[in-house]
């Protein structure tokens, strides 16, 4: 992937909304807030959820291959979305780093689940205007 130019990297650090778009099985999209991280070194964006919520059952019907979501971010005429694919991972330790990160983000540590996992997308394409 092509390095960013700073100012799209900083405008994935600033407190903004996301939204997440995941496909229904009849391949409808489904789209709902979240808060998202990404990390453009390691190439992933991270969403923290509760294991029983409808996204992760979407991620995890597409198997190991993992699911195409998109997630986006606007500011006035500033944007940016991130595409690629999404697994659930529960392993304690990423977890803990998407959870670290979410809270750098977003100001706020978010209260103990212990159903809480992480939505992991790699991302192959990135898009936006910072």
């Amino acid at each position: 992937m092509a390095k960013h130019p700073e100012e799209y990297l900083t405008f994935w650090r600033e407190r903004h909304l996301c939204t997440l778009t995941t496909l229904r099985p009849d391949g409808s999209p489904h789209v709902v807030p979240v808060g998202v991280t990404y990390d453009a070194e390691a190439g992933l964006a991270r969403i923290i959820t509760n294991g029983t919520s409808r996204k992760v059952r979407h991620v995890r019907a597409a198997g190991t291959a993992g699911a195409r979501v998109a997630v986006c971010q606007v500011d006035g005429p500033r944007w940016a979305t991130l595409e690629g694919r999404a697994r659930v991972r529960t392993e304690p330790e990423r977890v803990a780093e998407a959870v670290r990160r979410y809270a750098e983000r977003y100001e706020r540590t978010p209260g103990p689940n212990p159903a809480r996992v992480v939505i992991e997308i790699e991302i192959e394409r990135a898009l936006g205007r910072g």
